[in-house]
């Protein structure tokens, strides 16, 4: 009895907590502790929802449906800033829903995520011209938006673009099939503060000159390599990350994209590079020695080689992938000790890797920033004295 009156008192003292120094409180959760906080009371749910604005990575769902219309009043009372768009198309329900988030969500915008969907032209000019904050863009796999080849043709939408585009930082084409130079050229230019770029899976042509040795990269047939080259030279100078995963780019056109003058770029992804050599990956540790992030996973003709390369070329080394190599061995991570900051590791599914290297390279940093992430699965030499020691 006297236990069941303490849990009723402690009940109330705690619902009579002010909203805000609960939410001082569930700033410390991470955020699936909040959502269960937020089940406790009214006060909690409110308090959970403040916690969560100021979360720019947690990005809200809103399908393109009538019954959503609701909820994105209600989030802009909130001043939701991340939100993924789904199920969009030309259908009237999709462009009301266009129509709410424009103008209820678009000023506060500053990620926004139309991953797959399928938005007419002017439902996205729309949604753009109505968000001035915007820092992020995913445009992946939007293939219906740039079949056309229309997209920002008039220079009234241009004007318009390069306002809601002018602080954008981080654009994703992956998975874009009829992405072409002329297009990616029309976009780009509203971009002046671009960093990070994603062109995954994208059909770049790296070999084939279409140009005949003009300087008039505006096809607007295909996407080329000639074309990403000269914006490389362009935004040097403020360019962060690129990702060509799953392209068909070559160890040559490799090698001349990371020596472009002033390019320092910090993070790469190459993952499913097949055609890279040792010596490509040779050449962008040379020429790239600021990386903090590289995932070589999947490029399968990557041997121990270019495995020391890195390892010993690339100091500031935070994340490192290696998955999927086939031919690297333990004898490869025998330079690991090296990077002294790396503190995610991915070597699954590399069959010759036991981790024996890895044990000792990681003994020998004792006292210095350690691994926080590795991922050994489906190693199969590896043993059990290997994981116990680790």
């Amino acid at each position: 009895s006297g236990s069941g009156e303490g849990d009723l008192q402690a009940g109330m003292e705690t619902r009579e907590l002010p909203v805000e120094v609960i939410t001082h409180i569930l700033n410390f959760l991470p955020i699936p502790d909040r959502k269960e906080a937020s089940l406790v009371n009214r006060s909690w749910y409110f308090a959970a929802q403040d916690s969560l604005r100021k979360e720019e990575s947690l990005f809200y769902n809103i399908p393109a449906s009538s019954a959503s219309l609701g909820t994105i009043k209600s989030l802009s009372r909130r001043r939701v800033c991340s939100i993924q768009l789904t199920n969009v198309d030309s259908s009237s329900t999709s462009r009301e829903v266009i129509n709410y988030v424009a103008s209820y969500l678009g000023p506060h915008l500053r990620h926004l995520c139309l991953r797959g969907s399928s938005i007419t032209e002017a439902c996205f000019e729309e949604l753009l011209f109505a968000c001035h904050c915007l820092t992020t863009l995913d445009l992946s796999s939007c293939n219906s938006l740039f079949m056309p080849g229309t997209l920002l043709s008039k220079q009234e939408t241009v004007c318009r673009a390069q306002v809601a585009l002018g602080n954008l930082q981080d654009l994703n084409l992956s998975g874009v099939r009829y992405l072409s130079d002329l297009t990616f050229n029309r976009l780009t230019r509203c971009m002046p503060r671009l960093a990070k770029l994603s062109l995954a899976r994208c059909h770049i042509t790296f070999e084939f000159d279409a140009y005949h040795g003009s300087r008039d990269y505006n096809s607007s047939a295909l996407l080329s390599f000639r074309n990403l080259l000269r914006f490389l030279v362009e935004r040097a100078g403020s360019l962060k990350a690129l990702d060509l995963s799953c392209t068909s780019i070559s160890s040559q056109a490799m090698k001349s994209l990371v020596q472009v003058k002033n390019l320092h770029l910090q993070e790469m992804v190459l993952q499913g590079c097949r055609d890279l050599s040792n010596e490509a990956v040779e050449v962008l540790c040379h020429h790239q020695p600021r990386l903090t992030m590289l995932d070589l996973s999947g490029c399968t003709e990557l041997t121990n080689r270019a495995i020391l390369a890195l390892c010993f070329h690339l100091p500031d080394l935070q994340c490192l992938k290696l998955g999927k190599l086939p031919r690297v061995t333990d004898a490869g991570f025998q330079g690991i000790s090296h990077l002294t900051h790396l503190q995610s590791l991915d070597v699954s599914e590399c069959s010759l890797v036991s981790s024996s290297e890895l044990v000792k390279a990681l003994g020998a940093i004792e006292g210095r920033p350690q691994l926080v992430s590795l991922n050994v699965a489906f190693c199969a030499l590896l043993k059990d004295r290997s994981v116990i020691s680790l």
